[in-house]
């Protein structure tokens, strides 16, 4: 089965690795193994000894971009080049072309019609098949959201990118309808029309934990911010959304499985 429209990675960019590190450590129980690469330092963060994400340095140049600290998402392609090419013909835009990371596989940073933006990748086979862990798998991510500038259209972009479909959806009253999106692995996230005081579409992305009265404590102890909950959801799971000590906003949730 291709792997087309799967979220496969999670990458952070912070301008201190070192303090994310610890703080990662102590909120998800991550581990973080230091992959040096030419002219920098790539980080792996590990769930139970399995690849989840990595770590990369915030650098002024970023910054005078106007980045800040985030969560970036990769979504697996089976062509980077055309889809790309499909992400632009939809309405979107692309924020860096198509280039190869040797060894890994090719990669473009993309934007939906409505400026979210998301990583997509091609990657390079893995020598063994790679495991797609299931919803509720301690440590990993679990849950997708994306605050859209406009939910009906940009489903359809990413619908017609991807191949996601709507699995359902909660009427949410005057905030409009959370529509739910599947891949081949099931349900995996939600899209919404974002308030209007968002200053801009964003991805938020949900990393599963067990106990998250202990984690509020530990981002609250490790100098970071908890925005809100932990509170329920509709579908019986309970989630947390927080900010790091450097900014970059995330969320926990321990799903209802």
């Amino acid at each position: 089965m291709s792997d087309h429209g799967r979220f496969i990675w999670y990458e952070l960019m912070t301008p201190d690795v070192a303090a994310a590190k610890r703080f990662y450590a102590e909120v998800t129980g991550w581990t973080a193994q230091d992959m040096p690469m030419p002219g920098s330092t790539y980080t792996i963060f590990s769930a139970a000894g399995e690849g989840v994400g990595g770590v990369m340095e915030l650098t002024s140049e970023h910054k005078s971009h106007g980045i800040p600290p985030n969560w970036t998402a990769y979504v697996a392609v089976d062509d980077c080049d055309a889809a790309a090419a499909k992400a632009k013909a939809l309405g979107g835009s692309v924020m860096r072309e198509p280039s190869e990371i040797p060894g890994v596989g090719r990669f473009a940073i993309i934007a939906d019609p409505h400026g979210a933006v998301m990583a997509i990748m091609k990657p390079v086979p893995p020598q063994t098949p790679r495991v797609h862990r299931p919803r509720g798998t301690v440590g990993h991510g679990s849950w997708h959201e994306l605050m859209a500038g406009d939910a009906e259209k940009d489903f359809a972009f990413y619908r017609s990118l991807f191949g996601w479909t709507e699995t359902g959806r909660h009427e949410m009253g005057a905030m409009g309808v959370y529509h739910l999106f599947g891949n081949q692995d099931g349900t995996m996230g939600g899209i919404m029309t974002k308030p209007a005081q968002m200053p801009r579409a964003v991805w938020g992305y949900y990393f599963e934990n067990r106990d998250l009265d202990a984690a509020v404590a530990r981002i609250k102890e490790g100098g970071g911010t908890v925005m809100m909950g932990p509170m329920e959801v509709p579908d019986g799971s309970f989630i947390v959304q927080a900010s790091d000590p450097q900014g970059a906003v995330f969320s926990l949730v321990k799903s209802k499985v």
